[in-house]
């Protein structure tokens, strides 16, 4: 798996719960075991790199995001050794593994915190952030709006207050300690030299505390983050940082630093905006937040997505375009979580599939490395029934028998109920029955990440935005080295013509890639097409 270490660059990302994805020994959830036996089917879809969500021993008070050990696996998931087998059949197929590393935070159930509570002298107590009063760092928001009321809570051993990001029960590092730093390098080092690929860094923002400012984006925090990089690249070759910043574009920017910080950061403020062109029909919101978006450093790479296992999220957009997306994506307000929308992709599309292959399209067609969430690719629903985001965090659907063929267990067993409605449910959207036929989801999908991934001019390539008359249909050119792709997306529910202006490559003959058939050759005049409700084109110029 050797190269040029930027294997980042050309990954299409697959995100998934362990505990959701298949149960091998019949106790109602996922674990490594089961993970490992279904490896041969993410490697059949064409992905090349797996991002799990936290497998830590937790409480599971926030689903494993609360992580009482750094360097051991929940028993619910298996042992380390179940790990490093997983770790290395993955790797025996060509697919990296990225894991969740929390380091903003642990869970109030940790070692270090209850040594720190235990008492004021304790050698562990700087480890966290205290304070006697709840006045300092007013500035800093509150994140999870629907639950908290402070960034302080109460603690009743040490009769003192310490400081929290998001759940109270998730207390902050403290990471001006040097001590900290160094045993987050200890935990990053552990599991590097286990082979882990990539570390997704979470809720990195928030690291570090000042007075008088929002408390995020500090300059301390990205000397945090350059100290880490640096112990990382000293030690290691071809691991990979992904940050998670779910902030403007020009402030991700700094994530990268000068290619000394993250490789890879999150393209938050994108995603919201593809759903919004999409309602609108109109290629703006796409066209605005991309000429916001500043250049990087030649070594980085934007993460890109449309759905998590977090809510949509609804943070960097205005209100006014934010009262737009719950009035049009969440009209039923249990769909609605603190500043966002807790459903998955199809759902979010009402179950129309030419919605659902041009989102993919434009996903895997757009600068960035493309992440897809799992069942995604079937086009699994949700549940907004159950609390907080465990609606998109279902058991995935393999076929149409027992629990959707994901566990043997009695169904009242399952971590969490299978989704079984007439739409969505696991009799009519399953693995199986969508293997069977070449024009299922599944399949397209398929075709669809084979295709992104037969040129690097889709993930290391330029891209220049076209303006055609018509602002139904978005258009770029994608060009790397002497490669050059035109993508043109109809973003309406109407059948729309558009003229572009291509004659910069006149005598190229544009090559439709999903078929090889080739169209009328570029001239002096504007180039006419014209695309059906929802469609898009990948067309590959070719020179005379």
């Amino acid at each position: 798996m050797a190269g040029d270490g930027l294997w980042y660059k050309d990954a299409v990302i697959y995100e998934l719960h362990v505990r959701g994805f298949y149960d091998s020994d019949g106790n109602g959830a996922g674990e490594f075991r089961g993970l490992t036996l279904k490896l041969d089917y993410l490697s059949d879809l064409g992905v090349n790199a797996l991002w799990l969500l936290p497998f830590y021993p937790s409480p599971l008070r926030d689903d494993g995001y609360d992580i009482s050990d750094y360097t051991n696996i929940h028993p619910a998931y298996g042992t380390l050794d179940d790990f490093r087998m997983f770790l290395d059949e993955s790797h025996r197929r060509g697919i990296r593994v990225i894991t969740e590393l929390v380091l903003n935070h642990t869970s109030d159930q940790h070692p270090w915190f209850q040594q720190a509570r235990s008492s004021r002298e304790n050698p562990r107590r700087d480890w966290y952030v205290w304070s006697d009063s709840v006045e300092r760092y007013k500035q800093a928001r509150i994140i999870f709006t629907d639950t908290e009321l402070s960034n302080w809570a109460w603690d009743p051993v040490s009769k003192s207050y310490y400081w929290h990001r998001f759940f109270s029960h998730q207390p902050d590092l403290n990471f001006d300690n040097p001590a900290v730093r160094e045993a987050a390098w200890e935990v990053m080092k552990f599991w590097f030299e286990m082979g882990v690929d990539g570390l997704r860094l979470d809720a990195v923002p928030y690291l570090v505390e000042r007075e008088g400012t929002s408390c995020e984006n500090l300059p301390e925090t990205h000397d945090v983050l350059k100290y880490l990089r640096r112990r990382a690249d000293e030690t290691f070759s071809e691991k990979m940082f992904l940050a998670e910043a779910n902030q403007w574009p020009r402030d991700v920017r700094q994530y990268f630093g000068d290619g000394d910080e993250c490789h890879m950061a999150f393209h938050f403020p994108l995603m919201p905006r593809m759903f919004m062109a999409i309602r609108l029909e109109d290629r703006k919101p796409i066209v605005d937040i991309f000429q916001q978006t500043p250049e990087i450093p030649a070594t980085c790479q934007w993460g890109i997505f449309l759905r998590n296992h977090d809510e949509l999220t609804l943070e960097m957009v205005t209100d006014e375009e934010r009262d737009y997306m719950y009035d049009e994506f969440a009209r039923d307000t249990r769909a609605k979580l603190n500043l966002g929308i807790r459903r998955r992709l199809a759902p979010l599309m009402e179950g129309d599939r030419r919605r659902v292959e041009l989102m993919n399209g434009l996903l895997m067609s757009m600068p960035g490395t493309p992440i897809l969430y799992y069942g995604d690719e079937i086009g699994m629903g949700d549940n907004i029934y159950l609390g907080d985001r465990n609606g998109v965090r279902t058991p995935m659907q393999w076929n149409g028998g027992w629990n959707a063929g994901f566990s043997n267990a009695d169904p009242e067993q399952l971590y969490s109920p299978i989704i079984s409605n007439p739409v969505y449910g696991y009799q009519a959207v399953n693995v199986e029955s969508q293997r069977r036929y070449d024009h299922s989801l599944l399949s397209w999908t398929k075709r669809l990440i084979r295709l992104r991934k037969s040129s690097r001019v889709f993930s290391r390539g330029t891209m220049e935005i076209l303006k055609p008359q018509n602002h139904r249909v978005l258009a770029y050119i994608r060009e790397f080295g002497n490669e050059r792709v035109l993508v043109v997306s109809n973003l309406s529910s109407q059948a729309q013509a558009a003229e572009l202006d291509l004659k910069r490559w006149k005598g190229s003959i544009p090559i439709e890639m999903f078929g090889g058939n080739l169209f009328p050759p570029i001239g002096d005049l504007p180039y006419l097409l014209t695309l059906g409700p929802y469609q898009f084109y990948w067309f590959r110029l070719r020179r005379l």
